[in-house]
């Protein structure tokens, strides 16, 4: 089983409390307000599979030039561990 490090805010763990609250908050406008807010999960989606399949990904890019969030992966690689925590 893998268990992420939840001890310290970094850069993956930002893009999914982002990304799963745009899902969960559009799925619900969608049904509770109007079929439109479904453009938010959708849109959302679509950035998860670019990023599976080019490893960009733009929320990452902004966190990390604007608000000047590291990564997980370079933190432990900096310090000699194995990316994401896995040990």
């Amino acid at each position: 089983m893998y268990l992420a490090r939840t001890d310290i805010w970094y850069l993956e763990r930002f893009i999914w409390l982002i990304a799963g609250t745009v899902v969960l908050g559009g799925t619900l406008l969608g049904i509770f307000v109007h079929k439109y807010w479904f453009a938010f999960p959708i849109l959302a989606g679509c950035n998860m599979l670019i990023f599976a399949f080019t490893g960009f990904c733009p929320m990452a890019v902004l966190l990390h030039k604007v608000f000047h969030i590291k990564a997980m992966c370079g933190r432990d690689q900096e310090q000699g561990g194995h990316c994401c925590g896995q040990r």
